[in-house]
C-alpha cells in the first residue's frame, strides 16, 4: 500500500490517482467538518478542502507519509474563514433545544452531553482560537498530537500546551465532564 506522499507525487502526473486520497481522508474530514461548521456548511467545507488539495498536489511536501494532518489544516482554515467569529456560533448552538429524537435512553453518556451542550459550547466559545482550534482536531477529528501539528503548521510542544490550556480551561468552567478528559494515548 502506497503512503500519501507517494500517492501525491504520482498524482501529478496521473491526475486520478489522488482518489486515493479522497477515498482514505475524506469520511473523517466531513465528519470533523460538519462537527465544527454544522451539515450544510460542513460538507462544502470538506469538499472545497479536497478541491484545494487536489489544486496544491504539487506542494504537498511528502515530509509525513500521512496526508491527514495537512488536509485538517487545510479544512480548519476554511472554517475559521467562514465563521471569523466562531463564538456566535457556538453561542447559537449553546442556545439550541435538546433534540429528544437524537437521544438514545440507553446511552447515557449522549444525554450527559446533549444537557451540558449549552455549557460547553459557551465554555469552547471561551477558549481563544488556536486553543479551540487545537482542542477540536483533538476531541472531533481525533488527530494525533503530531497530526495536529501539521493541520496546525505549529510544533508538537505547542500543540500540547494549547490542549492543556484548553482542558484547563474547560474543566475549570465546567468541572470534570468526561468530554474534556483525554483518554486516548498519545502519538508521539
Amino acid at each position: 500500500m502506497l503512503d500519501d506522499a507517494e500517492i501525491f507525487r504520482r498524482s501529478v502526473a496521473d491526475p486520478e490517482a489522488f482518489e486515493e486520497i479522497f477515498e482514505r481522508h475524506f469520511d473523517p474530514l466531513l465528519r470533523y467538518c460538519r462537527h465544527r461548521a454544522g451539515h450544510h456548511v460542513g460538507e462544502e467545507v470538506a469538499a472545497r478542502t479536497m478541491v484545494i488539495a487536489f489544486e496544491r498536489r504539487e506542494s504537498y511536501d511528502g515530509r509525513t507519509a500521512s496526508a491527514r494532518g495537512w488536509l485538517f489544516g487545510i479544512a480548519t482554515n476554511l472554517i475559521r474563514h467562514h465563521f471569523r467569529d466562531e463564538r456566535v456560533h457556538l453561542a447559537a448552538l449553546g442556545r439550541l433545544p435538546v433534540d429528544p429524537a437524537i437521544v438514545d435512553d440507553d446511552d447515557a453518556g449522549r444525554i450527559d452531553a446533549e444537557r451540558l451542550r449549552p455549557q460547553l459550547a459557551a465554555a469552547i466559545a471561551g477558549l481563544t482560537p488556536v486553543e479551540r482550534d487545537a482542542f477540536l482536531l483533538a476531541v472531533i477529528a481525533q488527530l494525533s498530537y503530531p497530526e495536529i501539528a501539521v493541520a496546525l503548521a505549529i510544533p508538537v510542544g505547542t500543540v500540547r500546551s494549547r490542549i492543556n490550556r484548553a482542558r484547563r480551561k474547560l474543566r475549570e468552567r465546567m468541572g470534570e465532564p468526561a468530554a474534556i478528559k483525554d483518554n486516548r494515548t498519545e502519538d508521539v
